[in-house]
């Protein structure tokens, strides 16, 4: 379990991140068109997972924004941008923001990648949402990267994970 903190106040997650050399635990996420998206969809793509709370903030607002940025530079490279935000309101942000470079998926419904990635929130007034974090993947769904944001309200360390590509 990851300790983290919202504002300088501690909470849980249900676990840890995979681990550097792991395979990436199998998921199936909602896309806004309400299909499926599993894993092993995007075998042969090296993956950035980015993973936190709500698109509502601004701190996950502003990562989506800048990977959608980055995104667009990158060669084989997915970026997915995972809540638990409902799917329609995933699809809502990125066409108002005119985001075209990610993808949105939801794991609104059992929440069981949050819990199989680790990043599940255990306790709080965000108890159920994903913590922020990123895991980068390569084309095998390998972890070659993985960083669990300490405080919620700061953004991810995206110099890295790029780098880690």
């Amino acid at each position: 379990m990851a300790k983290i903190t919202l504002k300088g106040n501690p909470f849980k997650t249900v676990g840890k991140l995979p681990k550097i050399g792991s395979k990436a635990p199998k998921f199936s996420l909602v896309k806004a068109d309400l299909s499926k998206a599993k894993l092993k969809d995007f075998k042969g793509s090296k993956l950035i997972l980015n993973i936190f709370p709500s698109l509502d903030t601004g701190t996950c607002a502003a990562s989506v924004r800048r990977f959608n940025k980055e995104a667009s530079e990158l060669e084989n490279t997915k970026v997915l941008c995972i809540s638990r935000d409902l799917p329609f309101a995933q699809a809502r942000f990125c066409g108002a923001e005119g985001l075209e470079n990610v993808i949105t998926l939801s794991d609104f419904a059992k929440g069981k990648f949050g819990k199989s990635f680790g990043v599940t929130i255990e306790d709080g007034p965000l108890a159920n949402l994903h913590s922020r974090a990123i895991v980068v993947l390569n084309e095998e769904g390998v972890v070659t990267y993985t960083e669990q944001v300490p405080e919620i309200v700061d953004e991810p360390n995206y110099e890295a994970a790029l780098k880690a590509l």
